[in-house]
């Protein structure tokens, strides 16, 4: 009975995480970088000329966070926008803060 109330809940717990990351990255310059998974090419092509991006792949874009990335995102045609480069209750080291700036 317990395994099953546990199964369950995962789902719920997911999804709920995933929209308080999103929250965070709409009202939050927190995160050092913003990820967008499996981006289009349309997106790519509809980003704005000073957007920096950090990393692409087949799966997922980086870009630097600055004032109004998450907007210039979700414009571009984005479906979901995440936080990337967060440590959780640990502050950037030094190195990490370099390799973002």
């Amino acid at each position: 009975m317990t395994t099953k109330r546990v199964l369950a809940a995962l789902p719920i717990v997911l999804v709920g995480w995933i929209a308080v990351m999103a929250l965070v990255m709409r009202f939050s310059s927190a995160a050092p970088a913003a990820v967008v998974l499996l981006p289009a090419q349309s997106l790519l092509a509809n980003l704005p000329q000073e957007t920096a991006i950090l990393g692409l792949s087949g799966w997922a874009l980086t870009v630097r966070n600055s004032a109004g990335v998450t907007e210039d995102l979700y414009a571009a045609g984005a479906w979901l926008v995440l936080p990337a480069g967060l440590t959780g209750c640990l502050p950037l080291t030094k190195a990490q803060k370099a390799q973002l700036s």
